[in-house]
């Protein structure tokens, strides 16, 4: 593998939404890599409660901070993703020993299918280990306050898309 394709990294997800933890482990990667892009599955399957262009710019309004970090939207299969991006490096978060399965059954897969491409698993700072983002919707949907585990722009867009959902 090309130095070039081990120095960009790859943090995949739905990111329906954007979390503080999700930003947290960018905030962490980030420095590690020379390029890394954020990549936005379109996920239809998933019934994300956000559009994929609006969870896009969401994410890069979170990340803008960062110069060498881009946002990118997909809807083709994560090894395709990786290639056409140029990736060396898959980052994933682990939150809990429950992720862990289902994350290394990904990893393997992502083997499998991309043998040389590495993944690389970061655990989010303590404050954000709850957090996710299934969690942050159900939250909002019942009109709670989601303030704390989202930058703004994302409270604030998912108490405006539940709005728009009202009869």
């Amino acid at each position: 593998m090309s130095s070039a394709r081990l120095r960009t990294a790859v943090y995949p997800g739905t990111f329906d939404p954007i979390t503080n933890g999700h930003i947290d482990l960018v905030d962490r990667a980030a420095p590690l890599f020379e390029r890394m892009i954020i990549g936005v599955a379109e996920s239809p399957g998933k019934g994300p409660a956000l559009p994929l262009d609006i969870r896009v710019d969401l994410a890069r309004k979170a990340v803008a901070h960062h110069a060498h970090v881009e946002v990118r939207g997909f809807n083709c299969l994560l090894a395709h993703f990786v290639a056409e991006v140029g990736g060396g490096v898959l980052l994933r978060g682990l939150r809990a020993v429950s992720d862990f399965e289902y994350e290394f059954q990904l990893a393997s897969m992502n083997r499998h299918l991309i043998p040389d491409v590495e993944t690389l698993f970061l655990t989010p700072a303590e404050q954000y280990g709850f957090i996710s983002s299934s969690l942050v919707r159900e939250i909002a949907r019942l009109g709670g306050d989601v303030s704390g585990f989202v930058p703004p722009q994302v409270a604030q867009a998912l108490q405006d898309e539940w709005q728009r959902r009202q009869p």
